[in-house]
């Protein structure tokens, strides 16, 4: 007989329930809801209980978040109980079929940065078109990479570039400690072809709404200089330490430019050295104006 074991995660909102031994073998699945069970009737079964908001199946648990409607103390117990009736009667908890089996070769190797509390992790492929910063997980509707990666204790926010992922951890962990668990972490989501980040989604959230072409033309013409100057020779460089600086904006009248410092850039100890006497100075000479400062929103 199976017996399943709750276990609460650093979300509150979502309990595991595991397994003495693995019920997913090569995957990490993700269902938000009923019409997305086709290949799990356990995720299937759980849907019909009116708080289930998602179900996570992998390794040896399967996952819960439920909407607030009910708090996990009062209910607990009773879904774990459905479970294991489940499984000891023989139902399926999900069907790997050869296509959820098949690997895709990925390669993920690990970059310093010069703000200690982030490490960049490089993998060989496309992750996104849009950069994505994400403070908590509450914030990663979009990417189910980064909310997976936010169920490790320790990390404390994380910022996705084209084929780049930077990561910020809290004290409690150093980075020589938890870097090859969270590298091979990433390297298995990848090989599975489990998504990363969804792009409908991303487009339509204020982060992204800067990114547009849309938004570029409507700028005054300074303001667009400012874009292209960063764009162009400021973003590689910060880019290749993990970081990003995005515009966020200029006003005229006292020749203030204000950006948002994302990834490694954020909270790096020499951010504000670079701020003053790089990316400042860069556009006084480009812009031609003495009075042009340079102030970070997040800094």
């Amino acid at each position: 007989m199976e017996k399943v074991t709750i276990r609460p995660t650093q979300n509150a909102a979502i309990i595991k329930f595991e397994f003495s031994d693995f019920v997913a073998q090569k995957g990490n699945y993700e269902f938000k809801n009923i019409d997305d069970t086709a290949t799990s009737p356990l995720a299937r079964q759980l849907f019909y209980l009116p708080f289930v908001k998602t179900v996570y199946i992998s390794g040896n648990f399967v996952g819960i978040e439920k909407y607030s409607i009910v708090e996990w103390p009062d209910v607990q117990d009773d879904v774990a109980a459905q479970i294991e009736e489940f499984v000891n009667t023989g139902g399926i908890i999900v069907q790997e079929t050869e296509e959820t089996k098949k690997k895709l070769p990925a390669t993920v190797y690990v970059e310093s940065t010069p703000n200690p509390s982030v490490l960049k992790f490089v993998a060989n492929k496309l992750l996104t078109k849009t950069s994505a910063e994400f403070k908590n997980i509450d914030d990663t509707a979009a990417s189910p990479l980064a909310k997976e990666l936010f169920k490790f204790p320790f990390v404390k926010e994380v910022f996705i570039d084209e084929n780049y992922i930077s990561i910020t951890k809290y004290a409690v962990n150093e980075w020589d400690e938890v870097t090859p668990e969270v590298r091979s972490f990433i390297k298995v989501y990848l090989e599975n072809g489990n998504p990363v980040i969804d792009e409908s989604v991303i487009q339509k959230l204020p982060q992204a709404e800067k990114q547009q072409e849309a938004y570029f033309d409507a700028l005054d013409v300074t303001s667009q200089k400012i874009i292209n100057i960063l764009e162009e020779y400021v973003k590689p460089a910060v880019q290749a330490d993990g970081g990003n600086i995005a515009f966020e904006s200029y006003d005229e009248a006292d020749k203030r430019v204000k950006v948002v410092l994302q990834g490694a850039c954020s909270g790096c100890p020499s951010s504000t050295f670079t701020l003053k006497s790089g990316i400042e100075n860069m556009l006084k000479d480009m812009l031609n104006d003495n009075d042009i400062k340079v102030e970070a929103i997040n800094a």
